[in-house]
């Protein structure tokens, strides 16, 4: 069989990359603290370094919830200064980063503590990195570009989804085109984190599928990736058996301690494992629908999965038989095939349980050829276990119409 230049291209891209990454700074696993009452732990650690003033980079929401006070009450008494920037949104966008920047430098604050989700963390860490290197947030996009080390950020995760709190990632939205962009580091993961379930049980029923799915994609994806290796797979295979295990429980009892403590690591663990695999065509086209639509990135990345996982099976297989018999579904004596097809199902089942569904009504046939034309670039970054083309991204697309 031929091989298209497109593939061969795909693979010296990636080949090339991966060499870079070997040889750039490696990312150090944070200090975490996990279990109830962390977030006074980890404030209490930080109180202890040579720190005077933390910028706390959050939501309104959470402030107004009493979950940012938790925190900043701890601070304040062991005698730390706290400014808290609450203009995070979802997607944040350059502008919102600069922002948090300039109420940065204007108080000179000299730590950065996010409490939130993948919004609030993603802008910090942009905000820490820009604000040593003497540089706008733009000047931060792409790889390796912190030449300085960014202030100490530590991060609260108040969902349980896009390990972030774990991942040298971070993705900043143009606010005009809507165009998502990486800042990616090894300098830019916080040194401590605190998996804190007190923090997360009053998540809705909604945002916790959606957010438990994007961890269950960053875990599946990286069990596919070309880059799999025995401590990515390990990591990825404990969050898909602690997901598939627990967001159920969690999405049905949100008071349930052990289940979200156990989300929160899950989430933890596919990031560790995204660090070193990296996410796939699913997060391509998933960026993509956040862009043009302002979909949620875990119930875009949840809609997408079985599409994605669908197309990928012939060269995937195996891969997914593994996952079907990690999970135990169906016989052992299943041929690979079956078994890769209940896992693929197993994963629309928790869509349908979570009433996320198949569909997504905002897609429009008129976006649907740019959509996929960023998707296809954006997958052909990614080591991926099979490439994308025009056509392909598009009727997986297609398939996603209501």
């Amino acid at each position: 069989m031929a091989i298209s230049y497109p593939l061969i291209k795909h693979k010296v891209f990636i080949t090339f990359l991966k060499t870079l990454i070997k040889f750039a700074p490696t990312a150090t696993t944070p200090m975490s603290f996990v279990g109830a009452g962390s977030t006074a732990k980890l404030c209490e650690h930080i109180s202890r370094l040579d720190v005077d003033k933390v910028l706390i980079v959050t939501d309104k929401p959470l402030v107004e919830l009493g979950i940012v006070a938790k925190a900043a009450d701890v601070l304040t008494a062991q005698g730390v200064e706290v400014v808290i920037y609450d203009g995070v949104l979802p997607d944040p966008t350059f502008d919102l980063v600069e922002a948090g920047l300039s109420l940065q430098q204007q108080r000179q604050c000299d730590c950065v503590l996010a409490i939130g989700g993948g919004s609030a963390i993603d802008t910090a860490k942009t905000i820490a990195a820009a604000a040593t290197n003497g540089a706008n947030a733009r000047a931060m996009v792409g790889y390796f570009k912190a030449k300085v080390l960014p202030l100490p950020l530590f991060a609260i995760p108040t969902t349980s989804g896009t390990g972030s709190e774990v991942t040298f990632g971070a993705v900043i939205s143009d606010a005009t085109t809507h165009e998502k962009f990486i800042v990616g580091d090894s300098k830019i993961v916080p040194k401590a984190v605190a998996l804190d379930p007190e923090l997360i049980t009053g998540l809705p029923p909604a945002i916790t599928a959606a957010t438990g799915m994007d961890a269950l994609t960053h875990a599946v994806e990286a069990c596919l990736s070309s880059w799999a290796s025995p401590q990515n797979d390990a990591y990825a295979e404990m969050a898909v058996k602690m997901i598939f295990k627990n967001l159920p429980i969690a999405y049905a009892n949100g008071a349930d301690i052990e289940a979200r403590e156990q989300m929160s690591i899950a989430a933890y663990y596919a990031g560790l494992a995204i660090n070193g695999a990296a996410v796939g065509n699913v997060h391509a086209i998933a960026h993509q629908l956040g862009a043009w639509y302002g979909t949620p990135h875990g119930l875009a990345n949840a809609l997408v999965m079985p599409e994605v996982l669908r197309f990928s099976k012939d060269v995937a297989e195996a891969r997914l038989a593994q996952l079907a018999d990690l999970l135990e579904l169906g016989k052992r004596s299943d041929s690979t095939s079956i078994k890769a097809d209940n896992f693929i199902n197993a994963v629309a089942q928790l869509n349908q349980t979570f009433d996320i569904g198949d569909k997504l009504d905002a897609i429009e046939d008129k976006d649907i050829t740019a959509i996929a034309e960023r998707a296809v670039k954006e997958g052909a970054g990614y080591p991926v276990p099979k490439l994308m083309d025009q056509q392909e991204c598009e009727e997986i697309i297609r398939a996603l119409c209501a």
